[in-house]
């Protein structure tokens, strides 16, 4: 287990080539503890987090992500310039793990699908779920688990909730499938401070001084 905060955020990836072997529940419940610790809008603490391990349900909500990916996502980042922060060669190896992710996700022993129960989609409720989110992602690395933040199957939201079996009045915000990684941790790649951060002025030359 690692337990350096700031190296466990500086190393992690999205990893989205895992392994089917089984995931103890005791690692997973570590994982959701680390969620709920997250804040919350008001601490009403609306999240409910839906824990799939059956096959049939994965296979079933899958179909839609794949559809997102090749039909939608994949074309379009295909398209693109690679993201900032990233080579040309990085962003295709980033493309093929996303690819292999659309193929397989179903296979990632477990998934974690973040939700908000009540209430309507505006602006800010993602506050009240993210934090939840990343603390899990960062459990995760930290016990050694793989996991990626994905959200593709929302373009088939209605689909796919009903595959999840989500009902009325709950909304998803994404799905974290976790396994043991095929692939190695960080570091992760990303633009210079300099070059998002500013100081007091929207495009004022932030420094350290």
């Amino acid at each position: 287990m690692n337990t350096d905060l700031f190296e466990i955020i500086r190393t992690t990836r999205s990893m989205r080539r895992l392994k089917p072997d089984p995931v103890p529940p005791a690692l997973i419940r570590q994982i959701l503890e680390a969620g709920t610790s997250a804040p919350s809008g008001g601490n009403m603490q609306n999240w409910r987090f839906l824990v799939i391990r059956d096959p049939a349900i994965k296979a079933s909500a899958a179909q839609w992500y794949r559809r997102a990916w090749h039909e939608i996502v994949g074309p379009r980042y295909r398209n693109s310039a690679p993201a900032p922060g990233s080579s040309p060669e990085r962003f295709e190896r980033m493309l093929a793990a996303a690819e292999h992710l659309a193929d397989h996700v179903h296979e990632a022993p477990v998934w974690i699908v973040p939700c908000l129960e009540g209430g309507t989609h505006t602006r800010t409720s993602g506050s009240s779920i993210y934090p939840a989110v990343q603390n899990m992602l960062l459990a995760a690395r930290g016990l050694g688990l793989g996991a990626t933040l994905t959200t593709l199957y929302l373009l088939f939201e209605k689909e796919a909730e009903a595959a999840l079996g989500i009902p009325d009045g709950a909304h998803s915000y994404a799905i974290l499938p976790i396994g043991y990684p095929l692939g190695k941790f960080g570091p992760v790649g990303r633009t210079a401070l300099e070059d998002v951060v500013f100081a007091d002025r929207w495009g004022e030359k932030w420094s350290e001084a």
